[in-house]
Order: C-alpha cells, then sequence, then structure tokens
C-alpha cells in the first residue's frame, strides 16, 4: 500500500492516452477505501532510551467518562506511547513510516492532524502544552542553505484542562499550535525551537524558489521533553487517515 498525498504527477503516454488513462486506474483504486500497510513502526534512528510506541487496544475511560470521547475515534485501537525524563535518561519515541511518503512534496500537505488521549498527570509533569507531536523528516532544498536534512515538526497547542481524561476531538495541525525546523534549516527559515511558527508560515520559508522540498519519512512521536503517558489516532495527512489499530495502521479516505 502506498500512502500518497493523491498529488498527479506526469505519466508517460503508452500507446496513447486512452491506454495510459485505463493503466492509471488501478493506481489510483489502491489508494481507496481501508488499507494497511506493513511499512508502520518504530523508526529506530529516531527513539532513545527503551520507550513504549506500540499499537494496542483502548485505551477507554477514564473512569467515568462516557459518550464518543471516552472510547478511540476510529475502530478499536490507538498507537500507545510512553516516555520517561529522569537524569541522564530523557527518552524519545517515534512511530512512522520510512518508506511510503518518501519522495512526496512537502508543500503539497494541505491538511495534517490527530486525536490525542492525555492525562492530568501529563499536564503536571509539563504543563497543558505536554503532548506528542508530528515529525516529517524532509529534504528542505533551501536557497540559501545546502543542508538537505531537517525535521519539521508540529507541536501541538495547549489542550484545554476540561479535555484530559478522555479522548481529544480532531486537532488540526495547520491552525492549531505551531511548526519549526530543527538543525541549520530552522536558523535559515526563522522557525524554529526558540521562534516557532505557524503551518502557513513554515511552508511559505520552504517555498524559497529552490527545488521542490521533499519528504523522507512521517512520524508521530514525543521526547525529549517531559514524561508522557498516552495514545494517538486518527493521524491524519491531505485526504488520507491513518487508524492505529492493535493489528495494524488502516488508512482510509477522510470523511
Amino acid at each position: 500500500m502506498r500512502a500518497r498525498f493523491h498529488v498527479n504527477r506526469p505519466k508517460a503516454v503508452l500507446f496513447g492516452l486512452t491506454l495510459a488513462i485505463v493503466a492509471a486506474v488501478p493506481a489510483l483504486a489502491a489508494t481507496m477505501g481501508s488499507t494497511k500497510s506493513e511499512h508502520w513502526g518504530v523508526i529506530t534512528r529516531n527513539t532513545i532510551g527503551s520507550p513504549v510506541a506500540d499499537l494496542r487496544d483502548g485505551p477507554y475511560g477514564s473512569f467515568g467518562v462516557t459518550g464518543p470521547t471516552a472510547e478511540p475515534p476510529f475502530g478499536k485501537g490507538s498507537l500507545g506511547i510512553e516516555v520517561a525524563n529522569v537524569p541522564g535518561a530523557t527518552e524519545k519515541a517515534t512511530f512512522g513510516n520510512e518508506v511510503d511518503f518518501y519522495g512526496d512534496p512537502v508543500l503539497a500537505i494541505t491538511d495534517a492532524g490527530f486525536h490525542v488521549f492525555t492525562t492530568g498527570e501529563n499536564v503536571s509533569y509539563g504543563g497543558p502544552g505536554n503532548l506528542p507531536n508530528i515529525a516529517l523528516e524532509i529534504d528542505p532544498n533551501l536557497t540559501a542553505n545546502p543542508t538537505n536534512y531537517t525535521s519539521m515538526v508540529w507541536v501541538p497547542g495547549p489542550r484545554p484542562a476540561t479535555s484530559v481524561n478522555q479522548w481529544s476531538g480532531y486537532i488540526d495541525a495547520t491552525t492549531d499550535g505551531e511548526w519549526y525546523f530543527t538543525g541549520s534549516a530552522g536558523v535559515t527559515t526563522g522557525c524554529n525551537q526558540v521562534t516557532m511558527c505557524s503551518f502557513t508560515q513554515a511552508k511559505a520559508a520552504l517555498n524559497d524558489g529552490g527545488d521542490t522540498p521533499v519528504i523522507y519519512t512521517v512520524g508521530v512521536g514525543k521526547g525529549r521533553d517531559n514524561m508522557w503517558i498516552g495514545a494517538v489516532d486518527g493521524l491524519r495527512l491531505n485526504d488520507r487517515v491513518y487508524d492505529f489499530e492493535n493489528d495494524g495502521v488502516k488508512g482510509k479516505n477522510a470523511d
């Protein structure tokens, strides 16, 4: 299964336009409906210590919580994440896909976000903004910087106190929270961990007239800052939602 962004790309015309259209139909159909990919898992390069990033059932609750917020937003499972923060052993966990998004254009991203299950304890560890993130490893192709690597990271905004100990609604990464680039790309663009940017500003910084910035990997993670124990589900990238289930990751069309 190819987890594509549905971006039109030039196709060779083989034996006439009609044949090219017919040949394109199976590739398009393969991206439709609920699908499962073996390419999702812990990104070992970006995992530090012995954290947990594992597909699981639930969580359900917390106790006393009922209705839609008491269960995962899709199916019956989610991605459970646990990272510790102890002196000399601050952990980092990253779960994602190093295959299916490779080479896709960063600037084609128009929708991104997820649902999160966080707790009052997580707030006590690092405040209401102590939450997991989305990290895209990319080649920024900046005209003013020769680097061919940076992580483009989304940090969700603080959640209200009423949203803990239950599943959140969809958190839209294009309008909620802030983005930054790691390394020298963060310095060049001005979007770094000191001066973060909106999604629109981050994309504008990449669109500087150079070659198209492209994706290497897509991941969801946490660290290295505060302890956090919770879960994520319904990762969205453009018109696809990735449902984390105990038996795998299932891609489906967004409503």
